[in-house]
């Protein structure tokens, strides 16, 4: 990137359950520290060993995400070819979710890069507010219940994540199957439009 280790601290995480990988539910991964003093490392060091040592099969993944096949491997083509179709099964996903959240009333949504996951901002009406109040619970975990009980679609309410206070998101994922996607907007967007007119100032 241009830096010396000396300019900026850096630590980069990766795992085998995220990404072209997908491995749910294994559990292995790395930790990368770049540009910290001896002293700062040791330490990182020391509180990482007093962890036990991670699961066999996690070990073993993670040397593989590590040392994908190389060109002249004989598993390289097949591996490329799988790792290509997820990645962009993921970015048809991605865009797909993103234009549907771009259509609805009052939402906003970026461009996903680099994760499997948006937090598009919803304006909520005063009324749906209220009513939130009304149920002691915070707006966006209202919409969230609503949107699950009405669906069956689940989605992370942005108030457990830190949000600016006075504004309102979900979180959610896009790694149902590339097929389950129109049907998951089809629903989306019924209930968004129903919970809108519902609540109209």
């Amino acid at each position: 990137m241009g830096y010396g280790e000396k300019d900026i601290s850096l630590v980069s995480f990766q795992t085998v359950s995220k990404g072209y990988h997908g491995e749910c539910g294994k559990r292995g991964g790395y930790m990368e520290v770049t540009g910290f003093s001896p002293e700062v490392r040791e330490q990182i060091y020391k509180v990482a060993s007093v962890n036990l040592c991670s699961n066999i099969s996690g070990q073993i993944l993670a040397s593989l995400v590590m040392n994908p096949p190389k060109v002249g491997d004989e598993s390289f083509e097949s591996y490329s070819a799988e790792k290509n179709g997820i990645l962009s099964s993921l970015a048809r996903r991605a865009k797909a979710l993103e234009d549907a959240f771009n259509k609805l009333e009052g939402v906003t949504c970026n461009k996903a890069e680099g994760a499997m996951y948006f937090s598009p901002r919803i304006r909520l009406p005063q009324k749906a507010i209220k009513a939130a109040e009304a149920a002691k619970t915070a707006p966006d975990a209202f919409y969230a219940k609503r949107l699950l009980e009405a669906t069956g679609i689940v989605v992370v309410p942005g108030s457990g994540f830190g949000q600016v206070p006075g504004t309102w998101h979900i979180r959610c994922t896009i790694l149902p199957q590339e097929e389950k996607i129109p049907a998951i907007i089809t629903r989306l967007t019924y209930f968004h439009q129903a919970f809108m007119a519902e609540f109209c100032d």
